[in-house]
């Protein structure tokens, strides 16, 4: 199945964004180095391959997969790697819609939440980001989810 051809939902383009859109709280999060987390994460060109590899990993995964349909693939990924970037301290910016606003109406379980976060850690563990960095990300996920389940 090529990615570019995965039927993805426009507004499910939202459950993506939930990893995303849950980083500004990390916006200026620095380690004893004096970091930030986006240069932890080895900046724009390292964030683009976890999200372009996370997007491969929900087109094949089959509980999620299906929530997805008309989706520009290339836009959605341009906008999550704007909001990992803005989210861990990075220079660039998110103009995207809120959790609750890319959500609403969508009925999202918690297990369909989860499913992605899952191929969240898949693919920063095939990327080789350290586990405490992959802490860091998914620390912030779990609050965000009554923004993005059962809207």
């Amino acid at each position: 199945m090529k990615l570019q051809s995965l039927p993805l939902a426009r507004h499910l383009g939202g459950v993506v964004l939930t990893c995303a859109l849950a980083l500004p709280t990390l916006a200026h999060a620095q380690m004893a180095s004096g970091q930030t987390l986006y240069e932890q994460l080895g900046g724009k060109p390292a964030i683009t391959k976890v999200v372009h590899d996370m997007i491969v990993n929900v087109a094949a995964d089959n509980r999620i997969n299906h929530f997805f349909a008309k989706t520009n693939i290339p836009h959605l990924q341009m906008e999550l790697v704007n909001q990992v970037c803005e989210g861990t301290g990075g220079p660039c910016k998110y103009t995207g819609l809120s959790m609750q606003q890319a959500h609403k109406g969508m009925k999202l379980s918690t297990a369909d939440f989860n499913a992605l976060v899952e191929d969240l850690q898949k693919s920063m563990h095939s990327n080789h980001v350290p586990l405490g960095l992959q802490n860091q990300l998914l620390a912030i996920l779990a609050p965000m989810e009554p923004d993005v389940v059962h809207q």
